[in-house]
Formats: C-alpha cells, structure tokens, sequence
C-alpha cells in the first residue's frame, strides 16, 4: 500500500512531516517497507520558456531553439526534433547533468550536427508521467519559469509504501491509515464527506444477485450523458501515478481512486455493451471470459461472476471483462458497488492464478456497512468530472452488517498486554479508531461493552481490544521483565520437549546431516501418496501449500531432487518439525538419504549408495541421544501405507508391539519419482512423542560398577526358518536368563550346502557375566538349556 503526504493530508488535518510519518507508522504495527522521493529522479528539469525557434541548418527534421531558464541569465541553445516546439511553448528543460528517468541517459553540452545543444526539451515519456512520446510537455501559458519542475508537478512529494499485514483490511485505504494515525496522535481525522444524490427515475437496467452466500449484496445505478474523453483531474492523475497506477481515463480513474482512496472496489460497466438484466450468479462449468488483462480465463461452477443474458461480464470481486470495459465513446455506464465473500473470492483467485488491487482487498474483507456511501461518493465524482444524469439508487440483497460486541476490562492491558494504560486513555483510542463502549455489570463488576466497527473483521475477542490499546499506545511502552532468578541464575525456560528437539538437532548435525526447514503445507499431489491430509487450509497462500502435511517426507524430498538437480550426488538431509493428522499434531524427526553414501576412491573403489541399514544406524543413534532404550527395541514389519516403503527393505523400531518409536527403511521407488528424486532413496522418522519420558525424579539409571571378573562368551548356531527375524531370535536368547546375560548378537547367517531348504544357520554370541565368583560347568550347562530353549519358542533349534 503506497500513501503520499498531500493524499494523507485530504483525511487528516496536522503539521507532520514525511519522518513523523514513518515512524508512527512503525510505532503501531504498520511497517514501511521503504520512502520514494520522486523528486530526486527530476532533479536537474526545470520549468523552462521557448524564446525562438529556427530550423536547423544541417537537418530538416530539427530546430534550434533559445530557452529562458528563468535564472536572470542569457537564453541557452537547445537542438530540439519535437513536432510541437515552438517560440512561446511553456515546456520541461533538462539541463546538464540531470540523468534522464525513462532511459537513465546524462545531459551533456554536445554538439548536434555542428550546432552546440545545452540540455533537452523532454516529454512525458522520457520524465516517465506517460506514454505520451508525440512531443515536448506543453505546460499553461503562466507556468513559473524557472521552478524546479518536481515542484511544480507536485512529484515532490515522497511516496510511503507500507506493508499492511492481512488482518487490517480496513487499512487497504488512505483513510484507514490516516484513521490509525490520528489514534496515535499524528494529526486529528477530517469527516468524511459523503454526498446525497437525486436520481431522476429508475435504473435503465435490472441488477441482482442469485449467489447470495458469494455475493449477498450488488448496489448500482446508471448514468446516462456523460463524456468519457475529459481529462482525469490533475490532482487525481498525480496522486494515483504517483502511487504507481497508470492514468487509462476519468472513469477508470475514479474507480481506481476511490479504491486506494477509501479501500472500497467498485465497477463501472458500459451500458451500451450489456444485454438484459445484470446479474451476480454462480458461473457455467466450462464457461470462459477474456478479463481485462486480456487473458482467457475457464470457469468452473464454484466461481461467482457478473453476467447478462450474453455471458461473463466480470470476475466477482477479481477482475473485469475486457469487452464491457469503458471507452472514449461510452455515454451511459452503470455503476457497480458490492459486497463479496472474501473466502470464495480467495479460492476463486488461487484456482485462476489471477491477482489484482480488487481482488486483494476482497479476500481481506471490505467494509459491508460502506456499500450505499460508495455508490454515492463515485458517483459524484463522476458527475463532476464526466457530467450525465443519475439514476436512482438500487439495493439488490443485504450485506452482512450486524454489530459484532466484545466484553472488555480495561484491566486486562497491564495483565496481558503488559502496560498500564489509564482506562481514559485506552477510551480515547478506542473511540478515535470508531468503537463504541457502554459499561455493564459482569460477576459484580464494571466492564466495557464494546461495539466494534463494521470496517474492523479482525476484531473478536478481549485480547484483540488489548491489541489496539498497546499498539496505539507503543509496544516500546511494554516494562522489561527479567526471568525468575534462583542464587542468581536465571531458571530455565525450555520444556522437555524443547530439550529432546535441541539435543536430537545437535545429534543428527554431529552425524553429518544438514537440517532443512520446508513449508508446513503441500499440495494436494504431495500429500495423496500418504493418505491425503487431514486438514487443508480455507485460504492458503496458493494451491501448491494448501495442505497441512501429513508427513515430513514431501518436503524433504522435494529439497532432495532440488540437490540433486544441482549437481548435489550425496544427499543427507534432515528435518524436526510437525506432522499434522487427523487425531492432533505430532512431532516428527524425519531423515532423507540418497546419492552415494561413499565417494568413489583408489582405496574404496566404485562408490557406495546408501542402503536400509544406513537408515536403522542412524534411527538408533537417534533414539539412544534422544535417550530411548534403544538396545531393547524390537525390529518389526512397517506401519501398513500402501506405496511409501519398497516391500521388504523397510521395518519399524517398537517398545512392545503398538509403541512404534521410529520407522526405516528404503522409499518406493514410485514414490522417489513422483517427487523427481533419482535412484534409490532412504528414510528414517522418529515420532518424539512415542519416545518414554525418562523418570521426573531420580536418576535415570544405577551407578556404574565395573564387575570383578571377566565376562564369558560362549557361541550358539541355530537351525531356523528362513522367515524368522534374527532379530527375534537374539532377543529371545538374550532374554533366557537376564540375570546372567548381558548381551547377544547375531555374527553369522549361512544359508547353502549342509543347511535344509527353507531354513538358514543363524549364529549367535551370548556374553554371560559372572557376579561373585566363577561359572561352575554345570551352571554354564545350565545357561546354556534356558538359551536353547528361548531358541525354541521362536522356531529355533541348536544346530547338531
């Protein structure tokens, strides 16, 4: 949104200055993303008066003029090729030294053809205040000669562009912003002149609406004889040029004005190009209509249009037609003021890709009560620059105006804003920013009622009210607070989850992945190979982050074809954020491996890829930092979803048969396509809020005291079926006598010669560690039954 100060000054009487200006806008939540000085790109061109004007000796199509540049000194030569110079012309002089805006070209004294030129006579192209390039400004008779022309074109005046964030909707306007600055003291807030229209006789056409949940109200009137080929005003041609917006015609600047101006679209249709009734309905499937921009856009049935019994007139709330547009030759329009759906005008403009100034006040919510006041206010506007004869005003549907309340204690600034304002003061902003308080009693005591204003559709609740109080008052106002102090040292703040997070970031980083942050939404084509999500957005940014991710997969993947289409050819990525599902948010660690795991090299030979076992080295590393019982986990088959990991290569990490901990594995290869990814990919997940908390008191485990004598191994091959998991079978061992046995591992698997078909040899070390004295032969005889016999409960038999 970009404001001047002279534009400023038509809502807001004070003595202010462009820097006053800033910095209350800063002050109460309005950034200012940057000031534009116009001036300084016309610094150099002056107001300037041609005294002679005589053909050039030495070319037919040039004149050498003499001009008074108004400084008491002798005329300069300029060589000049306009059509229109001529001795008397009132023009723009670029002297020496100015750099010229359209083509950043330096006047230089030159010599042009043999005759010496002194600067350049310029247009309002080459000055960059329009497209006309035919010939020299011509400025009045009685222009000051002499004048600084950034000062006499008003250009001096700096150029303020303010980010407004996407709940002041009401701020979408000048006067919004001069509202926000007379609260907090900038200035006292003119009143807003509305007119009154006498129309003469009916609308010449019919207007409704048959989409009342899009479209619940669509205000007009028609006016008959004007003349669309006056000039624009020149206060308004500068204000809106100034703001960026090309001057097209007086009623497409009107239009356009009162929409920066007041922050309220509107829509002036050429009669004479509509059919029977016009119409604000839900479109035809397939139907199709050229907009102003000149793009054929394709409609479906969901998307609010303005049409007649011809066809498509108007992109509700978006963009007009090309074909019902205002011309030169336009003597009777229509005037067009609604009230839209700001959700349905949102997916209309993400589903058609198509942006405008209309469209982006819209979806933000427009003021409802400010229907009626609007028509009459373009109207006047019209009638004073384009003349013609009003019609009455009709009111088809009824715009949603109900008066919003919200029970406020003024207490509430200090204990949740964090300022104590006088309940007067917090009166006085409340009142100059249009809400209306009455006192009521709640619970045995005095609280504010407060109405809140048809223009503000962010405001709901208390801690909105605490919102505007401070921010008017000044955020800067808010005391420091040091944290809670022990001894001296501050506490800490963090919670466990916070911990578990930092600790496991360190962890995978040290393990030489790099972090990646990646949007929380997806498209709906990246969520489908999870299930879909659970939870997609009303109003999101664009359709491609629509979803709320249903895994940290998506993104990840897509950063790693990102790499990989980068030259990248070992990828090892990791993320800690949210998965969102149906039940609640859950957060998730998430890896991505892919490429080769090792370079190709005259020791190591060809280059290693990543493989499955990667995947479960690193969900174990993680999960014992993350402080898991990571040596009591359970290999286990996948969480059943269908297409994610290639069949066989894949498992989980369980506590117990539902506590999944983490999930592992190689990714399907169609899902590494359908995310552009090349070659095999790996994952890992670890679901944190799956991981025991460790106990709140106490420490989490026995002293360490070294044993006196020295452990015992003893070898165990074992006869199983081929489908066993070894790792069932380990664990099974380790648990025959957990007294004695502290660990178990698998250090051989045969399959071949001397083993039947369908089984395979599995071989198992068993570590016994003797307490106080010495294992007997029996007692080890004794060990070694228990292990057998685990063995058999699995499907195990000892190997003859």
């Amino acid at each position: 949104m970009k404001i001047t100060l002279d534009w400023l000054r038509e809502h807001l009487d004070g003595d202010f200055t462009v820097a006053d200006v800033v910095a209350t806008l800063n002050r109460i939540g309005h950034e200012v993303e940057g000031v534009e000085n116009p001036a300084e790109k016309l610094a150099g061109f002056r107001v300037a008066r041609v005294l002679t004007a005589e053909k050039h000796p030495q070319a037919d199509k040039l004149q050498v003029l003499t001009v008074d540049t108004g400084d008491g000194g002798a005329p300069l030569t300029v060589v000049c090729g306009a059509p229109n110079a001529r001795a008397g012309l009132v023009g723009v002089l670029g002297l020496p030294g100015a750099v010229v805006p359209a083509n950043g070209m330096e006047l230089k004294v030159a010599a042009v053809r043999g005759v010496e030129s002194n600067g350049m006579m310029c247009s309002t192209r080459e000055l960059e205040l329009g497209d006309d390039h035919d010939g020299i400004i011509e400025l009045p008779a009685d222009a000051p000669i002499g004048t600084p022309f950034a000062d006499y074109s008003g250009a001096a005046d700096p150029v303020v562009d303010i980010s407004i964030t996407p709940n002041r909707q009401d701020c979408m306007g000048v006067r919004g912003l001069a509202r926000d600055l007379a609260a907090a003291g900038l200035g006292t807030l003119k009143p807003l002149a509305v007119p009154t229209i006498d129309g003469r006789g009916p609308m010449a056409i019919e207007i409704r609406t048959d989409d009342a949940e899009a479209c619940p109200a669509f205000y007009g009137r028609t006016i008959a004889g004007i003349d669309n080929t006056v000039a624009t005003p020149e206060w308004m041609r500068r204000r809106l040029e100034a703001i960026g917006q090309r001057s097209i015609s007086a009623l497409v600047d009107i239009s356009n004005y009162v929409m920066f101006d007041l922050g309220r679209p509107s829509h002036i249709y050429d009669r004479a190009k509509l059919t029977g009734p016009l119409v604000a309905r839900r479109a035809k499937q397939g139907e199709t209509v050229t907009a102003l921009n000149g793009k054929d856009y394709t409609l479906t049935d969901t998307m609010t249009v303005i049409a007649d019994d011809r066809g498509v007139h108007d992109i509700a709330g978006i963009m007009g037609g090309e074909h019902s547009g205002c011309s030169d030759t336009t003597t009777d329009v229509l005037v067009e003021v609604a009230y839209f759906n700001p959700e349905r005008i949102a997916l209309t403009g993400q589903a058609l890709a198509l942006t405008s100034d209309a469209r982006s006040r819209f979806e933000r919510g427009v003021d409802p009560s400010f229907l009626g006041d609007a028509t009459e206010i373009v109207t006047r506007l019209i009638l004073d620059i384009c003349g013609g004869t009003p019609s009455v005003m009709t009111k088809a549907g009824t715009p949603p105006t109900g008066t919003k309340t919200v029970d406020y204690d003024p207490a509430l600034s200090a204990t949740l804003g964090g300022i104590a304002i006088p309940e007067g003061d917090q009166q006085e902003i409340l009142t100059s920013l249009g809400f209306s308080i009455a006192s009521v009693s709640q619970d045995d005591r005095r609280i504010w009622r407060i109405a809140v204003p048809s223009w503000r559709r962010d405001v709901d609740a208390a801690p909105d009210i605490v919102e505007e109080v401070t921010r008017i008052t000044g955020f800067d106002a808010v005391e420091s607070v040091a944290l809670p102090r022990s001894d001296g040292v501050a506490k800490p703040t963090a919670t466990p989850e916070q911990l578990l997070e930092r600790r496991l970031r360190r962890a995978a980083a040290a393990a030489g992945y790099h972090e990646a942050v990646t949007w929380s939404f997806v498209s709906d084509r990246e969520a489908a190979p999870f299930g879909g999500g659970a939870w997609s957005l009303a109003n999101p940014i664009s359709e491609d982050l629509k979803v709320m991710r249903p895994s940290l997969l998506p993104g990840l993947l897509a950063a790693a074809a990102r790499n990989q289409n980068r030259g990248q050819d070992s990828i090892r990525l990791f993320e800690i954020g949210r998965r969102y599902l149906a039940d609640a948010e859950h957060p998730t660690l998430c890896i991505v491996m892919a490429g080769n795991k090792a370079e190709r090299g005259w020791q190591a030979g060809k280059a290693a890829a990543f493989d499955a076992y990667d995947a479960k080295a690193a969900a174990l590393a993680l999960l014992d930092a993350a402080g898991a019982p990571a040596d009591r986990l359970q290999v286990m088959e996948p969480i059943a979803e269908a297409g994610i990991w290639h069949p066989g290569q894949a498992a989980t990490l369980r506590l117990g048969p539902k506590a999944v901990l983490a999930e592992f594995g190689a990714l399907h290869p169609s899902l590494a396509r359908h995310y552009d990814v090349d070659g095999a990919v790996m994952a890992m997940q670890i679901f944190l809020d799956a991981i025991p908390a460790k106990r709140a008191s106490g420490p989490a485990r026995s002293a360490f005291t070294p044993p006196a004598l020295q452990p015992v191994r003893r070898d165990f091959a074992f006869l199983a079926p081929a489908t066993l998991a070894a790792g069932d079978l380990v664990r099974a061992v380790k648990g025959a006598d957990k007294a004695v046995i502290v660990d178990a591992r698998l250090f051989d698997r045969f399959a071949g010669a001397g083993v039947p078909e369908g089984q395979v040899s599995l071989a198992v070390e068993v570590v016994l560690q003797p307490a106080e004295k010495s294992f007997a032969e029996a007692e080890l005889k004794a060990i070694a039954d228990k292990v057998v016999a685990a063995a058999a409960k699995v499907g195990a038999v000892l190997r003859g």
